[in-house]
């Protein structure tokens, strides 16, 4: 009986203390959360994080490493928080040493500027902080962090130029900037990106001027120039040898030859309507398999509509307002 009541009893010690043992959260990252928690002012949408939870396993929008850097905090993801009130980025966020990935999106109430502590974060790769309603400059001392990748800024207030200093983040593969308040040129340095950098979505904001040649030497696989006050020459953006999949220059003024201009062969997207284009429809559209939209009108455009490929599935609407475009599927041509 008495071996029953041992056996008993070490069950009850080890039920007991085997929350403590499953407990991966490093301790140092939980307070840095519950600090970050009540910077927020403690949301509703936060309620799973408890000092009973593990915060690796439990807490919504958050995820650890469990190889390089075990039990350490990698990902922070702070959406949609529903905040009764403004609140800034919470300055204890540059606390986590091993953070990789932040997310702060959909969050109307989250305001003021980035801060300064996130430069703490040396493994940081992904920063994403858009749909919120900060504002200022696109700070320079982000350019301390060089492991960045992505950086995603859209939705927000941000105004000021675009930075110079973009380039010389060794590793940078995208940016996102739309519907901010930027304005300014687009720098010269932009050229000069890693092989790496792919995506440049810079639209609906307040740029202005032409574009600098250098960006000849960029292989895109998306750009977003749209809804500016661009001007003048694009198409250095284009090229036969590129890797592009996607081009958006609408709602601009720029003014060159499309018919002169080579297209890659992975192109999915071209939409240029709404601005000063002219020349001729390449040839080249017809053998692109991959093309899903076009959209050329509002430009002066002339000549006939090139026959084969999928150029004549798409809308005439798409074709429309040129100086003397023709053909399928507009009005046939009677001068050419």
């Amino acid at each position: 009986m008495s071996r029953l009541i041992s056996i008993s009893i070490l069950i009850l010690i080890v039920l007991s203390v085997s929350p403590a043992l499953s407990e991966l959260c490093n301790p140092e990252d939980k307070q840095v959360l519950f600090q970050i928690k009540k910077e927020l002012g403690n949301p509703s949408s936060l309620s799973s994080w408890l000092p009973s939870t593990d915060c690796c396993n439990d807490w919504v929008g958050v995820s650890c490493s469990f190889q390089t850097h075990p039990n350490r905090v990698k990902n922070l993801q702070l959406y949609n928080l529903n905040l009764p009130k403004p609140y800034l980025i919470p300055l204890s966020i540059g606390n986590l040493p091993y953070l990789e990935f932040i997310a702060i999106t959909n969050n109307p109430n989250i305001v003021g500027t980035i801060p300064p502590t996130i430069t703490k974060l040396t493994k940081l790769r992904d920063l994403y902080i858009r749909d919120t309603n900060i504002s200022g400059h696109i700070p320079h001392f982000l350019s301390q962090i060089k492991t960045l990748r992505f950086i995603d800024f859209s939705n927000n207030k941000l105004s000021g130029n675009l930075p110079s200093w973009l380039p010389s983040l060794p590793n940078l593969y995208a940016i996102s900037f739309e519907n901010n308040r930027i304005s300014g040129t687009i720098p010269a340095s932009f050229g000069s990106f890693s092989k790496s950098f792919a995506l440049m979505m810079l639209s609906n904001n307040r740029l202005t001027g032409k574009l600098p040649a250098t960006l000849a030497k960029l292989n895109l696989k998306i750009v977003n120039l749209s809804q500016n006050k661009l001007e003048g020459d694009a198409s250095m953006l284009f090229g036969s040898w590129k890797r592009t999949e996607n081009i958006n220059l609408a709602n601009n003024m720029f003014a060159f030859d499309l018919g002169k201009v080579g297209l890659s062969k992975m192109l999915e997207s071209l939409h240029l309507s709404h601005n000063r284009i002219y020349g001729i429809l390449p040839k080249e559209l017809t053998s692109l398999k991959s093309l899903i939209w076009l959209d050329v009108s509002y430009n002066n455009l002339c000549g006939q509509i090139p026959q084969g490929g999928k150029l004549q599935t798409f809308d005439a609407s798409f074709y429309a307002h040129n100086k003397c475009l023709c053909g399928s599927p507009l009005p046939s041509c009677k001068h050419f």
